[in-house]
């Protein structure tokens, strides 16, 4: 992903709008040993499932260790953001709606 606040990080979109997916897409994500995803938050909620690794997650201002099988949910304008702690990469799964206020695009869907 290039993009600012990204480090080491690329994402695979599962399925999507492009597949005629109507109210969800799926992304999957990788982020290598030290790498992380953007300190944001945006007004659409994730579902979240760590696929394998292991690292750390700002949900709210709140830290959480994570490892695979963790479920994660990630609430609308709340600042969250993923970083690999672990030696290997950090692999999840995102889910985001494909839509946001009232039929915009989710960006990454």
């Amino acid at each position: 992903m290039q993009m600012e606040g990204v480090k080491d990080v690329t994402m695979r979109m599962m399925v999507g709008r492009a597949d005629g997916a109507p109210n969800f897409a799926m992304r999957h994500f990788t982020v290598e040993p030290g790498g992380y995803t953007p300190h944001h938050s945006h007004n659409y909620e994730h579902e979240v499932y760590i696929v394998e690794g292991n690292g750390r997650v700002e949900n709210d201002g709140e830290f959480r260790n994570i490892r695979a099988g963790d479920v994660l949910f990630v609430q609308p304008n709340t600042v969250h953001q993923f970083v690999n702690t672990g030696g290997g990469a950090l692999k999840f799964l995102c889910l985001v709606p494909v839509t946001f206020d009232c039929g915009k695009p989710t960006p990454g869907s």
